[in-house]
């Protein structure tokens, strides 16, 4: 056999003990043989050796031969596979990447209107101890938790004109920085009243301005056919807000004391003002004040247009102005439709909020369960919420896909009041009374059923004409 035909030494020399005597070679150097030339030569993935006295067994892996010629063309084929697979993965990193900029819109919308409601109703759960820190009786309770609805009422309509002004992406987002800090500023503020009721009107403020910003946000990047899914997306974040905030406050609290939940649930909100930046600098992209959604501008489909110039498409604020004079708000407000979407709203608003508020505290101190345990129970009406809206979504766009008409309202601000005086009264009423009946629950159970009686008998959705010649006519 010619040397040059030969491979390059290789030593494979496994030692094995011999009970502790001198260690003894159990495979010597065996010479290497020449590969024939009409076969690729594979190197094994594994040897076994067994040791003499019937011991374990060594696995060898497959050596790496540098230069070598005739590698397994299926181990390659397995490598470059992997690195396909891992390119694959890197490219559908994060899994939102390649959605529709307007999902990604909405998603963003959705997630901080989640953490407007745990803002909102982190106070339900730390009233508690902070009324046994301070001394607060039930109508002091009161009047702090419905401090943030004074808030929230009156930054409804200017809400609205904001939006039409500067656009609602940009007042969500300066909304969010509002509340969020105001929420973090209550704990340096809780021992000082009138600072503690304006940190909590500045909370209802910057939430006040939110429904309408989310609501000129969805008119400009939605199509028609997908507006209601959108807004129930968008506003069932609320709902989902109001059970994390009454799952996450009491442990919270119970574990780093009641000022830690203010300050956590706050950071949450500087976080999302963040993330939200980088999106919107994805979106712009390099155009200068346009919004992209990745639509075309309005057709037949109801879309919207979806580059929106912030130099041209937002109203004057004389232009605001000659509108609202040019409202009817006399017919407007003659409309029965209109006062039965009012009533409704508001007595919905009534049970929601004072229930929302005061559930904790009668769970806490009538029926003596925890934190943890009142707030569980406190979660079910929120639930109940998310369930609903989301059969009563995909029904709505239906109805409006087979031409079903639909009517608008301004009722959110009405909505709010109940906030403000049935909160307050509640406490008032427990404190007069202390019946948990006659404060919390037989109040709410008559709006609840005069409300409906009411809707049932005069609202509408047939599309009502303001006009000065219909309201004459």
């Amino acid at each position: 056999m010619a040397a040059s035909a030969l491979q390059p030494e290789r030593h494979l020399l496994l030692l094995a003990g011999s009970g502790g005597g001198r260690p003894r070679p159990l495979l010597r150097m065996l010479p290497p043989r020449a590969p024939l030339p009409h076969r690729r030569r594979r190197w094994p993935l594994a040897v076994r050796v067994s040791s003499g006295d019937g011991g374990g067994t060594s696995a060898v892996e497959k050596p790496s031969v540098p230069g070598a010629v005739g590698v397994d063309e299926g181990a390659r084929g397995v490598e470059e596979l992997e690195g396909e697979v891992a390119g694959a993965w890197e490219l559908r990193w994060p899994p939102w990447e390649r959605l529709p900029e307007r999902y990604k819109l909405i998603g963003a919308t959705s997630l901080a209107f989640v953490i407007c409601n745990m803002d909102k109703v982190n106070l339900s759960v730390a009233i508690i101890p902070m009324s046994h820190q301070y001394g607060w009786n039930s109508s002091t309770a009161g009047l702090v938790q419905s401090s943030f609805f004074w808030g929230y009422a009156l930054s409804q309509l200017p809400g609205g004109s904001l939006a039409k002004l500067f656009g609602g992406r940009k007042v969500l987002e300066v909304g969010v920085v509002i509340w969020s800090l105001a929420t973090a500023l209550i704990p340096v503020v809780a021992g000082f009243m009138p600072g503690l009721v304006l940190s909590r009107i500045l909370v209802g403020i910057g939430e006040g301005v939110s429904p309408s910003a989310a609501t000129d946000l969805i008119a400009r990047s939605i199509p028609l056919q997908e507006r209601s899914r959108a807004v129930a997306v968008v506003f069932g974040g609320l709902s989902f807000g109001s059970v994390l905030g009454l799952l996450f406050a009491p442990p919270i609290i119970q574990n780093l004391g009641w000022e830690s939940v203010f300050y956590i649930f706050g950071l949450l909100g500087i976080i999302w003002c963040i993330g939200f930046e980088s999106l919107k600098g994805k979106q712009l992209g390099n155009n200068k004040g346009l919004l992209n959604l990745g639509q075309s501008s309005t057709g037949s489909d109801g879309l919207v247009s979806s580059a929106v110039s912030s130099e041209s498409s937002d109203s004057s604020l004389e232009d605001l102005q000659n509108s609202l004079k040019d409202v009817p708000w006399g017919a407007f407000f003659k409309s029965k439709a209109v006062w039965a979407m009012i009533y409704a709203h508001f007595c919905g608003s009534w049970g929601h909020y004072t229930c929302l508020s005061w559930l904790p505290t009668f769970f806490s101190e009538e029926l003596n369960l925890n934190l943890t345990e009142a707030a569980w129970v406190s979660v079910l009406p929120p639930l109940g919420s998310i369930v609903i809206t989301s059969i009563a979504a995909p029904f709505a766009d239906n109805l409006i896909a087979n031409g079903v008409d639909t009517t608008k309202g301004i009722t959110n601000t009405v909505g709010a009041v109940p906030g403000i005086v049935g909160v307050a009264l509640t406490g008032y009423l427990l404190d007069s009374t202390h019946s948990w009946s006659i404060s919390l629950f037989a109040p709410s159970v008559f709006f609840y059923l005069t409300g409906t009686a009411v809707w049932l008998a005069f609202a509408s959705s047939e599309p009502q004409d303001f006009s000065k010649s219909g309201s004459e006519s």
